[in-house]
């Protein structure tokens, strides 16, 4: 008779066999196994995949090397290798100790469970006063893996401090796979999320960061699988990074074919000191494994995020309007006021006043750093403004760039030394201005004195938050390690808008730098949305809202609708499609409204009514992209509801072209036995039939730069 099965465990769940020291940490598809051993001193990887029941986890053989002594026994294997012993893959530790060496030897010291969720693997050198914890936890509701380390220097007062070269968040071991494909970002300003699957060489692949934020040019997040996963079907395994500051993810594929990913905070030579008694922790790397393809990979991050990242995944995002393309530097009190009452009737719902309206900010090279209202362009100051854009029922906002300032500026007059500087060094300006140094409590506690001054005197709430250069010349104050800033300035920042929300509970914040150069799970954990590209070219915006979607979910992606022909691009492009692809996000409208014609004006505040009827499936809904710009002729992304009760198609073909109609358009996540409806022409159809056969291509108008949206209602 055979045994009886056992109820698997519940997902979210953490699980230690004692007797084999094997540890599986269950999600909702999936299962990690590891395997400790104290004698050895190691933690070695033993699964990440598909799930496997208790009883086998314990029986799976951990991973090992093979007999050679030109190889590292351990490489690729451990759990978070450091540097020492014969090791000669990626470390994720690397120190220095006071006496120059850096040589570690692990022994393993304790491991725990809490919460049923989170485990605990606690290690420490065996003849030098370091330890460090290995972190691991299963966040209920979703299908994702969170990791972190924690390092404790353990000597006593008197010793000197253990700086830490390399502290990574995790390593992420893959399992042995005939090959591996690499998909990642890259671009640069304007050009953000271009989204590349590449075959992942033999040896180490780096993306990294060096410029002290996230960076235009690539993400901190990749995706591999074995060279055949789609978007819906296929083993894909991923991994983010919630760093703000500069980064590095190393991918390593050895000649056995195993793969890994090391993610860390900080780039090459980025030390931080740790003094005795201290403790540094790094921040949390997400990862996710899925046989659904990077659909399913997606969908992981999308809910991840929503549950478990930002600060009101609840609220709809409003639609805005942003005066920067309108009025840029002229910005005064009169022209803002005449876009508002324009914006109000459209049915925007927050107004922002962008540059400008500070300081001696009458173009870029004066003004950052000196927060008071423009005396010429704001006489009575922002109150009479706030006040009216209140008055027609609109949230005010303000455009704000804390970290910067302009040599040209009564701020930097006072404070020279408060910008990142090498006393030695030419101090190299961009776009005019220098960088802040947030590593520094006087300088974040000047901004979080006008910043709370500025939001409590003029009833703003929403802030959109900019960032305009990367970091030259930037150097430790009083002596300190001169990398350290590229990882603590970013921690400032964040320990400032934590402050600043804790202050205004309803302050909703936008991050921005220079378009998508700020785009992370950190400071999505202390904002609401990202600007995703200061490229408003709403054909351009296909491909860079695609590459976004990979990690990021649509309500956190704000998309403007602009003045055709696009200042950027010159492109000129119909309204409709301009703001169909701006509605596959966080709506906003950023053009020069006064110059928009009555009939504009009429076809605009219908499509902001239309957007707000879908905005629940676009900002809470799950996401599939149907097809991929540039894979064919036609655009388009779905949008479903909790429950798949209601779900929103938008289709954009970009150019024309001759040849057979395009075939119907295969829908996702809908209930197979329902029915559907149509919402524009009545047409009713199963939910099989649209998944199986698909929906009828909407009607499209002839020429390039076409647009459409189906909704479509379940009825039974």
């Amino acid at each position: 008779m055979p045994a009886p099965v056992s109820a698997p465990p519940p997902p979210g769940s953490v699980e230690f066999d004692e007797p084999s020291g094997t540890v599986v940490l269950r999600t909702a598809a999936s299962c990690y196994v590891l395997r400790v051993d104290r004698a050895e001193g190691t933690v070695r990887h033993v699964h990440w995949g598909a799930p496997v029941p208790p009883a086998d986890a314990a029986a799976l053989p951990a991973w090992a090397g093979h007999d050679d002594s030109f190889e590292g026994r351990l490489d690729g294997v451990e759990e978070y290798p450091v540097e020492g012993g014969a090791r000669f893959g990626v470390p994720a530790l690397q120190v220095r100790f006071a006496d120059g060496s850096g040589s570690l030897e692990p022994r393993v010291e304790d491991v725990r469970i809490t919460d049923g969720d989170h485990l605990v693997v606690a290690l420490r050198d065996r003849y030098r006063p370091l330890a460090w914890e290995l972190h691991y936890r299963v966040p209920p509701g979703g299908d994702v893996l969170e990791r972190w380390t924690e390092f404790t220097h353990t000597a006593g007062p008197d010793a000197e401090p253990v700086h830490l070269t390399r502290c990574s968040s995790a390593h992420w071991p893959l399992p042995q796979r005939p090959g591996w494909r690499l998909s990642c970002v890259h671009g640069g300003w304007s050009a953000e999320n271009r989204l590349e699957r590449t075959a992942l060489a033999v040896g180490e692949t780096t993306l990294t960061s060096r410029r002290g934020h996230t960076g235009h040019h690539a993400g901190p997040w990749v995706v591999l699988d074995a060279g055949h996963a789609d978007e819906e079907r296929g083993e894909v395994w991923a991994t983010a990074l919630a760093a703000g500051g500069s980064w590095r993810l190393t991918v390593q594929r050895t000649a056995a074919q195993r793969a890994g990913v090391v993610a860390s905070e900080g780039h090459e030579g980025a030390e931080i000191p740790l003094a005795p008694g201290h403790r540094h922790v790094t921040p949390v790397s997400v990862a996710v494994y899925t046989p659904g393809g990077f659909g399913g990979v997606s969908r992981a991050f999308h809910g991840h995020v929503r549950r478990h990242v930002l600060p009101h995944p609840e609220e709809l995002r409003p639609v805005l309007y942003n005066s920067w393309e309108a009025t840029s530097f002229e910005v005064c009190e009169e022209n803002q006021l005449a876009l508002a009452r324009r914006a109000a009737s459209l049915g925007v719902e927050l107004f922002v006043v962008d540059d400008g309206w500070f300081g001696a900010r009458d173009d870029d090279r004066a003004g950052l750093g000196d927060w008071t209202p423009h005396r010429r362009r704001f006489p009575r100051g922002l109150r009479p403004l706030a006040d009216e854009v209140h008055r027609l029922g609109m949230s005010f906002g303000l455009w704000v760039e804390p970290e910067m300032v302009n040599a040209d500026s009564d701020l930097f007059r006072a404070h020279p030394d408060w910008v990142l500087h090498l006393p030695d060094r030419t101090a190299t300006e961009l776009r005019h201005q220098l960088v802040l140094d947030f590593s520094r409590p006087e300088v974040t506690d000047w901004a979080y004195g006008w910043l709370h001054a500025l939001v409590a005197d003029n009833g703003v709430d929403f802030l959109k938050w900019d960032f305009n250069r990367s970091f030259t010349e930037a150097g430790g104050h009083g002596g300190g390690p001169v990398r350290q800033v590229y990882i603590e300035h970013a921690r400032g920042v964040h320990r400032l808008l934590d402050r600043l929300r804790a202050a205004f509970p309803a302050l909703r914040v936008e991050a921005c730098a220079g378009g998508g150069g700020r785009t992370d799970l950190a400071v999505l954990g202390r904002t609401d949305q990202v600007w995703t590209s200061d490229n408003t070219d709403a054909v351009d915006r296909l491909g860079i809202q695609h590459g976004f979607s990979q990690v990021y979910p649509a309500g956190v992606m704000s998309a403007w609708v602009t003045d055709s022909p696009n200042p950027l691009t010159g492109r000129s492009v119909p309204l409709a499609f301009r703001f169909h692809s701006a509605m596959a996000g966080v709506l906003g409208i950023g053009g020069d409204l006064t110059r928009w014609t009555e009939a504009e004006i009429e076809e605009a505040a219908r499509l902001v009514q239309r957007y707000k009827d879908i905005r629940p499936l676009v900002q809470h809904g799950r996401q599939d992209r149907l097809l991929a710009p540039g894979e064919g002729l036609l655009t388009a992304v779905q949008y479903t509801g909790a429950g798949a009760g209601r779900t929103a198609v938008l289709v954009w073909r970009s150019s024309t072209s001759f040849g057979p109609a395009h075939p119907p358009l295969r829908l996702r996540g809908l209930d197979p036995a329902a029915r559907y409806r149509d919402e524009d022409t009545g047409a009713e159809w199963s939910g099989a039939t649209l998944m199986g056969y698909g929906l009828p291509v909407p009607a499209l108008a002839d020429g390039d730069c076409a647009s459409a949206l189906a909704v479509l209602q379940r009825t039974a």
